[in-house]
């Protein structure tokens, strides 16, 4: 049904880097996810006044703020849509990670709320009337919002958008939400036990651990998460592939939304090239991954020397010392200056992000281990942590 509906809907579907393809994305579940909310609050606010249990009446309201939060999510992909202007030179990608972060906030104030009302319910409860209609809405309302679920994870996976994953994680939340109420009317009938109140909190619970699951995920890419490792390989592969490129070190990737970003690394080419014939290569590798991973890309040439025997021999003696305090270290911009009374070993350190691994300590260390193994070589290094 999904491949469908975006078969018959959205234009070139596949191109989902695309803002306008994003966009028509957002409109497609937007308008479903209206239609079917509404349709569900509707039913089920009249199941709610027949059977007089605050559980059916309050999950009807957040049936209500589901197809509010799918208006928020259409216009939050339509807004990411815009291009860049003088005032956003990265353009409106973020706005998607916003919405996402809207949603959740959502999510969570209706558990809050719920949950206030459940509570509120154990001291002074209400009288439940059983209703096999509100019983049939119930079952029908879990098997929409499953539906629900699975056509916005889809949409999800396919378009990388936090929305949507958002929008997905909230079906669930509300197929358990009223599964739990349906249940509920369903022992009050057989036993005369009236649970509303304590599913109710139970449900508010599972939404909102829902809706703080859904923030941390819509926050992350705000704050900066590291990038996938997927994409990181791709762009490893196509620099790697460039003319004379002999390696690569202090790749950052910035998010600006899916399908906006800005690479920076470093290339390392040979220190005895020519300069205009590797200038020309880097170049062709940023237009690569422009044509073919659509980011901008700035590459910075690193020249390394290659054909002298004392600085490839102390460079694989580094690496060995290096390598031996840590497996998980690795060093870069290696180069030589020779004195009278000693050899400077000038080179970067690149470290995990290991709280019990300080820059002190892996300075420390990688200084002792050369000192062990060439007494007239000093270590002159910075240590850094990765981007990616």
């Amino acid at each position: 049904m999904t491949d469908l509906l975006v078969r018959l809907f959205i234009k070139n579907s596949n191109d989902v880097k695309n803002p306008s393809v994003r966009g028509r994305y957002g409109t497609l579940s937007g308008c479903v996810g209206i239609v079917l909310n509404v349709c569900l609050f509707t039913v089920k606010l009249i199941a709610g006044l027949i059977t007089g249990a605050i559980s059916v009446t309050a999950d009807a309201f957040n049936n209500l703020s589901d197809a509010g939060s799918s208006v928020v999510t259409m216009l939050g992909l339509r807004l990411a849509e815009k291009p860049a202007d003088e005032d956003h030179p990265f353009g409106h990608g973020r706005i998607e990670y916003v919405t996402g972060l809207i949603i959740s906030f959502i999510i969570l104030l209706l558990g809050f709320e719920l949950l206030a009302t459940s509570v509120e319910q154990l001291w002074a409860p209400q009288e439940t009337v059983f209703s096999l209609f509100s019983v049939i809405v119930g079952t029908l309302a879990v098997l929409i919002k499953i539906w629900m679920f699975f056509f916005y994870k889809k949409l999800a996976k396919k378009i990388d958008s936090p929305p949507m994953a958002a929008s997905a994680a909230d079906s669930l939340s509300d197929a358990a939400a009223t599964g739990a109420v349906t249940v509920g009317l369903i022992i009050f009938r057989l036993t005369d036990i009236n649970l509303d109140a304590y599913l109710g909190a139970a449900v508010a619970l599972f939404i909102m651990y829902s809706g703080f699951k859904t923030a941390k995920d819509s926050l992350s890419p705000l704050l900066g998460r590291k990038p996938d490792p997927e994409f990181v390989e791709k762009i490893k592969e196509i620099v790697m592939q460039g003319e004379g490129i002999l390696g690569l070190h202090d790749l950052i990737i910035h998010d600006y939304g899916p399908g906006r970003c800005i690479v920076s690394l470093h290339a390392e080419v040979p220190a005895n090239g020519d300069l205009l014939k590797m200038h020309d290569a880097v170049d062709r590798v940023e237009m690569q991954l422009k044509s073919q991973l659509k980011c901008e890309a700035t590459i910075h040439m690193d020249p390394i020397q290659t054909d002298d025997e004392t600085v490839n021999r102390l460079r694989k003696m580094t690496e060995e010392a290096v390598r031996s305090v840590d497996p998980r270290l690795s060093i870069h911009d290696f180069r030589i200056v020779s004195g009278v009374t000693h050899t400077n070993l000038i080179f970067d350190v690149t470290a995990p992000f290991d709280p019990k691994l300080t820059d002190a300590q892996i300075t420390s260390s990688i200084r002792g281990s050369i000192r062990d193994r060439a007494p007239d070589c000093l270590a002159v290094m910075r240590v850094e942590r990765p981007y990616i």
